[in-house]
């Protein structure tokens, strides 16, 4: 059964972490309010309630509501850099178990739980310089591209609560074949995939200007 194995939030403040960020989340006991955060720019930030984020110009917002990340995928890493990767270690709000989360399409939804949550997937997740310095591992950022392996952000279609356990069902698939992977390939290692993204509704408005100024460009 696809299901979401824990839950994750900050445990502090971003602004009084050392990095400054939110990406030190750890499983929570109690359930948890999901609801739209609003703009990245003067909105609520993560759209998990008691959760954080750090810089407003890169993360958060509507399009980046929710950060879901396969466990599977967390055991492949954990074997690969041969140490522990606990629950929320990569700055998942959502770990799952059951999901091929970057196989996802861009614009299928997934009811979560029993108390109306709805989400969407938008993208994929790009490395960053904090990931690297929260990890502690030189090249980390080359390393994840090259694994192209970055899980999925999510937006809230309707709000509700999610807890460790609660099912993940598919409820809708759009009709294209982009999957998170593909927009990962075409943001980061294969820019002449872009204008085949254009298919996807449901991307952000920054990756869609990205994909309109790369199908402008003369062959």
């Amino acid at each position: 059964m696809s299901s979401v194995l824990t839950v994750n939030k900050a445990v502090a403040p971003a602004a009084q972490t050392p990095l400054g960020s939110g990406i030190d989340k750890r499983p929570s006991d109690e359930p948890l309010a999901v609801r739209a955060p609003g703009p990245r720019r003067g909105g609520l930030g993560s759209g998990v309630v008691g959760d954080s984020i750090g810089n407003a110009k890169f993360h958060g917002g509507d399009d980046q509501a929710v950060y879901a990340y396969a466990r599977e995928d967390l055991d492949s890493w954990q074997a690969e850099l041969d140490r522990e990767l606990t629950n929320g270690m990569f700055g998942e709000n959502l770990t799952t178990t059951g999901v091929a989360v970057t196989d996802c399409l861009i614009g299928e939804r997934w009811a979560v739980g029993d108390d109306g949550l709805v989400l969407e997937v938008t993208s994929p997740r790009t490395p960053c310089k904090t990931f690297t310095s929260w990890l502690g591992i030189p090249g980390w950022i080359k390393t994840f591209t090259a694994a192209g392996v970055p899980g999925a952000y999510l937006r809230v279609i309707t709000p509700g609560t999610v807890r460790a356990g609660d099912r993940i069902e598919i409820i809708d698939r759009p009709d294209h074949t982009v999957t998170v992977e593909m927009v990962f390939r075409a943001m980061m290692l294969e820019p002449d995939l872009m204008p085949s993204l254009a298919v996807a509704d449901a991307l952000p408005a920054a990756i869609k200007s990205k994909i309109a100024r790369r199908a402008d460009r003369p062959m």
